[in-house]
This record gives structure tokens, sequence and C-alpha cells, in this order.
């Protein structure tokens, strides 16, 4: 299987309308704060505003309602891999991404039978208060020989100016949140970063 190098992740269906249609081709949608009846929703608004630009979907952690909506793809966290039914998610024909951080998770996450791993953070980020120390572009490279050939995701801290850097170092895709979605100009960001990852597609 084969990711986009641009993988975008937002926590709406309105980032999806507003930002899939400038050439968006790998999108998560991360709600972490919508209760359930909204949830629906949003991933049904997602799921046909992505059909309708041809562009790949991941439903993050909420895999129930994945299946329900007859989305392709989810996206797992290592507390969420705890406590999701693998055979149900796989029954359904859901694809499946899992984030790592160290050996161990890594080592449960590939036995989980992934479609690609998730490394972070690769520089420091301001998304979310996490235990773990910047990755950096070496781990890429090791996380790479050991999860080869599934795909890596790299993310945390990425900006237009480190593709080339975790491009070279072996990455797949490069996931961005606040780059992009706390910038000025996120329809400018977002083409600069289509543009950047062009020469990997």
């Amino acid at each position: 299987m084969k990711l986009d190098p641009f993988y975008l992740i937002v926590d709406s269906a309105a980032w999806i309308e507003r930002l899939v249609p400038l050439g968006v081709r790998l999108v998560q949608l991360r709600i972490k704060t919508v209760y359930q009846a909204g949830l629906r929703t949003e991933i049904r608004k997602a799921k046909a505003l992505c059909a309708e630009q041809q562009c790949q979907l991941i439903v993050n952690d909420h895999w129930r309602l994945a299946i329900e909506e007859g989305c392709d793809f989810v996206h797992l966290g290592q507390d969420d891999l705890q406590t999701a039914d693998l055979l149900a998610i796989r029954a359904a024909g859901l694809r499946l991404g899992l984030s790592t951080h160290d050996d161990i998770e890594l080592e449960t996450a590939m036995a989980a039978g992934p479609d690609y791993i998730a490394l972070g953070p690769i520089y420091p980020t301001i998304l979310k208060k996490i235990k773990w120390a910047p990755q950096g572009l070496e781990r890429i490279r090791e996380w790479k020989h050991r999860v080869a050939p599934i795909p890596l995701v790299a993310i945390g801290g990425l900006n237009p100016d480190r593709l080339n850097g975790v491009f070279a170092a072996d990455a797949d895709s490069a996931a961005v949140v606040t780059d992009i979605t706390l910038n000025a100009d996120p329809e400018a960001r977002t083409r600069e970063w289509i543009k950047k990852t062009e020469r990997w597609r």
C-alpha cells in the first residue's frame, strides 16, 4: 500500500471542506471533544466530502462509528488499540494505522498487523503534551528498517523546511496538524505542503 506523502490531520469536517479541495489526497479526521451524535455527523460529512474530492479519509480513534458509517480506514493510538476489536475492524474491511513512540509500542503495533505505522514526535510539538522526547531523523530510518514494507508516517513538529530531511530518512508520509491549522493563511500553507511533497508522490 502507498500513502500520499502529505498527510493532513484536522479536527472537523469544516476543515476538510476548506482544505481538501486544494488538492489534499490524504486526511485524518481527529476529533477529541464532540459527543457521539456530533461525531457521527462529522464523520458522515467528512466521508462525503472526501469521496467528492478523491481524497482518502482516515478516521481517528472512533472505529465503531467508522464501521457503521462505511469508512475504509481508521487510525488508533496505543490506548485505543488496547480496547479495539481488531477482528471487527478487519471483518469490516477497514485498513488500520497505528501510532508508536518507543520500542514496546512498535512491537505491540506490529503484532496487530497494521497497514501503516506512525512515529512521533520527530521534532518538538505543541499539539499535545506527551512524555516522549523528539525522536529525530535517525529514528525514522531505524523505524523504517524495522517496519518495511509497511509505510511509515512521520509526525510531530513538521513544516515544509523539514520535509527534505524527513523523506531522506525514508519516511513514506509526513503528517501535519498545527503548521497548517494555526497558520495565518491555512490555504496558502496547504498549497505549500502539496507543492513541497510533490516529488515524493
